[in-house]
């Protein structure tokens, strides 16, 4: 499989509050806006893929409190412990705070406002990922 291009599709509750999240929040920038202004999807720039908010939820929530834990985005940040202070200050859910792994990656989990898992990662300037041992 040749993979050209790639999305992640989320299905939120509330348009509105989820492209509120995603763009004046979390700062992404759009790529597209489609749809009618009612219906409106957003397609942002994630890093070297895109993420779009658009449509609504086809299933109804499962035991999960509506939660939507079926994906969960992976997103590269030059300075995870400025975010956290930003994020808070803006009121987002923080489900961990800032803290270097074992694998040597400094995460912090958020939540976006249909309960989407974020991970906020910074590579560090000596971990490995940096190196390009070729």
């Amino acid at each position: 499989m040749e993979v050209l291009s790639s999305r992640i599709l989320i299905r939120p509750r509330d348009l509105g509050v989820s492209h509120h999240f995603y763009q004046e929040v979390l700062g992404l920038a759009v790529y597209r806006e489609f749809g009618p202004p009612h219906e409106r999807g957003i397609v942002f720039f994630l890093g070297q893929g895109f993420l779009e908010v658009s449509g609504s939820p086809e299933r109804p929530p499962h035991d999960d409190g509506g939660r939507g834990r079926n994906a969960e985005i992976w997103l590269q940040v030059r300075d995870v412990q400025a975010e956290h202070r930003r994020l808070l200050d803006a009121g987002v859910t923080v489900i961990r705070p800032p803290r270097t792994e074992p694998w040597g990656l400094v995460e912090m989990w958020i939540e976006d406002p249909d309960g989407v898992r974020i991970v906020l990662v910074e590579v560090p300037a000596d971990h490995p990922l940096r190196q390009d041992i070729r």
